[in-house]
């Protein structure tokens, strides 16, 4: 299975063997360590902006 993206550390994760995972706006995600998902619960919006402009950096004008 294709590995997903740990939305705060930024390590690919497998969805099959993560050590912790959380469901956001039903979306799920995937986490590396439960401290990842601590912090991802404390300010998701703040992880999913980041992870946002990471993926469509290249497709913005400044």
């Amino acid at each position: 299975m294709a590995t997903v993206i740990d939305p705060v550390c930024k390590m690919e994760v497998d969805p099959q063997t993560a050590p912790a995972k959380t469901v956001y706006k039903g979306q799920t995600y995937y986490f590396c360590a439960p401290g990842c998902k601590v912090a991802f619960e404390k300010d998701p919006e703040k992880y999913l902006k980041e992870m946002g402009e990471a993926e469509h950096q290249h497709s913005h004008a400044h």
